[in-house]
């Protein structure tokens, strides 16, 4: 997770610590660990957060720095449907 990056999108939006933990399901103190990167999220968080902030997992942990999510399918679309 990067830290620096999750921070800006809190602050961008201007959201305090508990209203994004909240809004995941952890408590303040999470989100500062995983803003200073002393503890990293499980990927179910992780997920959780790309959601919340609508950005993709790897803006989330600094492989791109193209916030876009990825499109998601429809049931429908999936092979075998």
């Amino acid at each position: 997770m990067n830290g620096e990056r999750l921070r800006a999108l809190r602050k961008s939006l201007g959201l305090k610590r508990d209203e994004v933990a909240q809004a995941i399901g952890v408590t303040p103190r999470i989100i500062t660990d995983y803003e200073t990167e002393t503890k990293r999220p499980t990927l179910d968080t992780a997920v959780k957060l790309a959601d919340f902030f609508n950005v993709s997992l790897d803006y989330l942990v600094g492989r791109t720095d193209d916030p876009t999510p990825p499109k998601r399918s429809s049931p429908s679309n999936e092979p075998g449907s």
